[in-house]
């Protein structure tokens, strides 16, 4: 089984749920997603194997998603993509991969359905 989680190590719940992958046996791929960016066509996988859309992950508190005025529900998938690609900070955490499938962690127990 080849996982991946798109982690933040300063993150309480990220942490709680690579422990969790963790405590099962799994040896999970880790992107600290932050330093390592997703280009937009990752995004859009995760987000498809999902079934989730860019607004569904992301982070309306930070700074940014105001500076960029994020919230103007004009705005497409592709452009809150294309925000979140140079923005990762935008992007909801952690999301963790399995094959086909992908779910956040908040909480932590939510991955286990794809695991």
């Amino acid at each position: 089984m080849s996982v991946t989680i798109y982690h933040n190590p300063r993150c309480s719940k990220s942490r709680q749920t690579l422990a969790l992958l963790t405590d099962r046996g799994l040896t999970p791929n880790v992107v600290e997603y932050l330093n390592d960016a997703p280009s937009q066509d990752e995004l859009r996988d995760v987000l498809a194997k999902m079934g989730k859309r860019p607004r569904d992950i992301i982070r309306r508190g930070e700074a940014v998603y105001k500076e960029l005025g994020l919230a103007d529900t004009d705005l497409s998938d592709d452009a809150l993509i294309t925000a979140m690609a140079g923005h990762p900070i935008l992007i909801e955490r952690p999301i963790v991969v399995n094959g086909d499938k992908a779910a956040i962690g908040r909480p932590p127990e939510a991955v286990l359905e794809i695991l």
